[in-house]
């Protein structure tokens, strides 16, 4: 064996925490479903969004290797600096060559190589702050170009659309009743365990129609309660959830081909399905809409421009034409969760208090020995009131 190579395994056998089973997928969303503390994440997602940057946080990974650019300059997307702060190291823009790692394999990283014991399978650029904060102010120069796309691709839609965002033209009957109720809209998007943890009392007394799009289905079982309806293309929610007896409604594309529709049937579930060029989110925002939702409540769903575009899909302008088509019945989470949270001042707390004092003396005084009992109290008062008049004369 050469000297160098000997040395090298000596001083270098694999930084410790940067190394671990790969586990490779080219839809992040898919692999953290099966990723567990300590293997490298190797992923080929062009301009990492803030969303599955988190849930890749959440698995704890000893790092991310992206076959992609996880900043490519089209904006300022905010993945890879959730990634760096959670301390997750972030290789980036290896090539496709890191995609053929077969799963599982013992993996690690050195400098900017990924190395398979020896073998190195694939070179990229380590990302650290600084390069981050670099990528990201000339992706912040380039942005008018995406606000650009933005628009076009908001305008095509609405031509491709138009029947079905001005009169409903399209939306299919449901046997859920949703005329003149509340619906809660639950995305697995940003901070939606955090905002489903604040509904609960809203959720617990006016009791909504809950509606789970792809994944958001799992996420309101996961937070103890069961969904209505469940909306999407179906490739993000568990066959559990699909079974607990929620109607199911299937999105597909204007074309009528349904990825969905086959997995649904062959679990015993007859769905409804929903031709519609945009997110299962707009559909399922649509839906409510045209079946007479008097309020809808969205947890996890796209609200601003950089969130929109962080979605990293120009479809994404559906979104903004559906929230201009639901108009004032649709309310974001933490809003509700603001104007919804019960606050008692101090005065209306002294008045239960003596409310609460009232009646369990007038429930005294109606029987014999607690007119008894009332009169010795009182007596007992009198004689320490006349007690601290004397200490103060």
């Amino acid at each position: 064996m050469p000297f160098t190579t000997r040395l090298r395994r000596e001083r270098d056998p694999g930084p410790a925490g940067v190394s671990g089973p790969a586990r490779v997928d080219p839809r992040t969303k898919d692999l953290t479903k099966r990723l567990k503390p300590g293997d490298i994440a190797v992923i080929n997602h062009v301009d990492i969004d803030r969303v599955s940057a988190e849930a890749l946080v959440a698995c704890r990974p000893a790092a991310v290797v992206n076959a992609a650019a996880s900043i490519s300059g089209r904006y300022p997307n905010l993945g890879p600096e959730i990634l760096l702060a959670a301390g997750i190291p972030l290789l980036d823009a290896v090539g496709d060559e890191a995609m053929a790692v077969a799963e599982g394999t013992l993996v690690h990283l050195d400098g900017d190589s990924l190395m398979a014991g020896e073998r190195v399978v694939a070179t990229g650029q380590s990302l650290d702050d600084a390069t981050v904060v670099e990528s990201m102010a000339v992706a912040r120069a380039g942005l008018n170009e995406q606000l650009e796309a933005f628009a076009a691709n908001t305008m095509e839609y609405l031509k491709q659309e138009r029947a079905l965002l001005l009169d409903g033209v399209g939306v299919p009957d449901i046997t859920t009743d949703l005329e003149g109720r509340h619906v809660l809209i639950v995305v697995r998007g940003y901070h939606y365990k955090e905002d489903l943890n604040m509904l609960r009392s809203y959720i617990r007394e006016y009791k909504p129609i809950l509606i789970g799009v792809d994944g958001g289905a799992d996420a309101i079982v996961e937070a103890r309660h069961k969904p209505d309806l469940i909306v999407g293309d179906m490739d993000s929610v568990s066959d559990a959830t699909l079974r607990c007896g929620a109607e199911v409604v299937v999105h597909a594309y204007r074309d009528g081909r349904a990825p969905g529709l086959e997995r649904v049937r062959d679990l015993g579930v007859e769905p409804v399905v929903f031709p519609a060029t945009g997110t299962s989110e707009d559909i399922a925002m649509l839906l409510a809409d045209d079946k007479g939702a008097t309020l809808i409540v969205a947890v996890g769903t796209h609200a601003t421009l950089i969130e929109f575009l962080d979605k990293g899909r120009s479809g994404m302008a559906s979104t903004f034409l559906t929230r201009l088509r639901v108009g004032g019945k649709l309310v974001d989470a933490k809003g509700v969760s603001r104007l919804y949270r019960s606050r008692i001042s101090g005065s209306w707390l002294v008045f239960l208090v003596l409310v609460g004092l009232t009646s369990l003396a007038a429930a005294l005084w109606a029987t014999p020995g607690g007119k008894v009992l009332l009169q010795v109290v009182g007596a007992r008062l009198d004689d320490l009131w006349s007690a601290l008049g004397g200490v103060f004369t």
